[in-house]
């Protein structure tokens, strides 16, 4: 009881935080944009996703980030990882900044939300309507495009939507195939989250004490070297197996 008491309580505050950094951040990332371009902007919203990460302790919220090999820096990347929660995000904003990682969002992301909207639409970003396939692959195959073009990088979560009890999905292989097709110069970096999802298992309030949330990056692949089915199988069978096995600790 008391627990739940505090959860409501911190998790006011974390809230509180929350507001303050988005409103805060939305002037402040057109600022750096407008005036001073695509760097000064990349380091705001760096920034800002690294205050949200350390608004999170106040919850007593542990976010760790494992990776024993380098990061393919000033390379083409897709990024490719399961999906929890929204707090999913500014974790790989964060420890992946060297990559500049990009986002394949739905449409209604990219309005009405302070800071995040516009990092969405100006920031390199693309937002697709899941009712318009076509739409949807138009915008996969640009960003595919962009990364090629300036060695940058793009998080997709092909399992489509976030699983809310932690159980992997399987992965919904289109957008895949067409960034691995586009874009197959790229390396295709896999990363496996835990427990994330526990940070939204009442929703978006109250937010639990205590969670540990694990990231561990895995081993860099080239799209070269695979056929596509064999690249795909591959990548989803790496995510979902450390899942699993961390569930079975």
């Amino acid at each position: 009881m008391i627990t739940k008491l505090f959860s409501y309580i911190l998790s006011l505050l974390f809230y509180l935080f929350f507001g303050i950094f988005l409103l805060l951040f939305d002037p402040i990332q057109r600022i750096c944009l407008r005036a001073f371009g695509y760097n000064a902007h990349k380091k705001s919203v760096g920034l800002f996703n690294f205050l949200i990460m350390r608004s999170l302790h106040v919850l007593g919220t542990n976010i760790v980030f494992n990776h024993t090999e380098s990061l393919p820096v000033g390379k083409p990347v897709i990024i490719v990882a399961n999906h929890q929660s929204m707090w999913d995000i500014p974790p790989l904003i964060w420890f992946l900044r060297k990559l500049h990682p990009k986002f394949i969002s739905k449409k209604e992301l990219g309005k009405g939300i302070p800071t995040v909207s516009y990092n969405l639409k100006y920031g390199g970003s693309v937002l697709i309507d899941r009712k318009d396939s076509r739409q949807a692959t138009a915008e996969i195959e640009k960003i595919a495009h962009y990364i090629s073009h300036n060695n940058r990088s793009v998080v997709i979560f092909p399992e489509g939507t976030r699983s809310r009890d932690g159980q992997p999905k399987p992965f919904k292989r289109r957008g895949l195939e067409i960034l691995f097709t586009e874009a197959n110069d790229a390396y295709v970096l896999p990363v496996s989250i835990q427990n994330s999802w526990k940070l939204q298992r009442y929703g978006m309030f109250p937010i639990p004490l205590g969670t540990k949330i694990i990231f561990d990056v895995h081993t860099t692949l080239k799209i070269s070297d695979f056929e596509m089915n064999e690249l795909i199988d591959t990548v989803e069978a790496q995510i979902t197996s450390h899942v699993l096995r961390y569930q079975k600790r």
